[in-house]
């Protein structure tokens, strides 16, 4: 039994033994699936890259390509959210979470690419890591319910808070501007209740899709 298997075994057990009719006693989707994956954060913050940003040593080539990976990343997962914008109609508070989604991802898709003087990301030609990423992104899209595809955004607006709050940094450090961006958000105004309320804590997939886009943010950060 891996571990994943195994961590939703237990929530059965403790969902059992605490009883179905109390809803105030419901284990909280939102966290239970952080929680399943939290070694992978763990793995994340101690990177290469992540601790030579943090001791602001890291090449600054390095992060000029990781920069413009997430780029490449912003703008795809933008254009991936203006399809759902549209196409999902019901339930309205899904819809409502899609259209709001989209509507912050274009607003920092066009800072971002002003900020860096990018037109577009036509030309630029995604490492394996980020290209696998993006084409898990559209598998999710394209076959399973839009509920999923809320569960895959999460790892990255809930990992890179995390990360910008566990690294030390002073702000003479060079990278402190990205701890700085990232420390203060608040992915659960935008996630929680929505997963809370149409995901069950047993749901196997959902468990699988966020690993997977954990893995993912993981091996985006390993191959910068």
């Amino acid at each position: 039994m891996d571990n994943v298997a195994l961590f939703i075994f237990c929530l059965i057990c403790i969902s059992s033994v605490a009883g179905h009719n109390d809803k105030q006693q419901e284990i909280d989707v939102y966290e239970t699936l952080w929680t399943s994956s939290f070694n992978l954060a763990e793995q994340t913050l101690k990177l290469d890259f992540v601790q030579h940003m943090e001791a602001g040593d890291l090449h600054a080539e390095r992060y000029v390509n990781f920069t413009i990976q997430d780029a490449y990343y912003l703008v795809k997962v933008t254009d991936m959210l203006q399809k759902l914008s549209t196409s999902v109609q019901k339930p309205a508070d899904l819809r409502e979470f899609f259209q709001g989604r989209y509507k912050s991802y274009s607003k920092f898709r066009d800072y971002f690419l002003n900020m860096y003087f990018l037109k577009g990301v036509s030309d630029i030609k995604p490492t394996p890591a980020i290209k696998k990423y993006i084409s898990d992104y559209e598998t999710v899209m394209n076959t399973k319910e839009p509920i999923y595809f809320a569960v895959s955004l999460l790892p990255c607006s809930r990992l890179w808070v995390w990360l910008a709050n566990k690294v030390e940094m002073k702000q003479s450090n060079a990278y402190y501007a990205w701890k700085k961006d990232n420390k203060d958000g608040h992915p659960e105004k935008h996630y929680k209740k929505l997963l809370n309320k149409y995901l069950n804590v047993t749901d196997k997939e959902a468990y699988r899709i966020f690993r997977m886009q954990m893995q993912n943010e993981h091996d985006f950060f390993a191959s910068s």
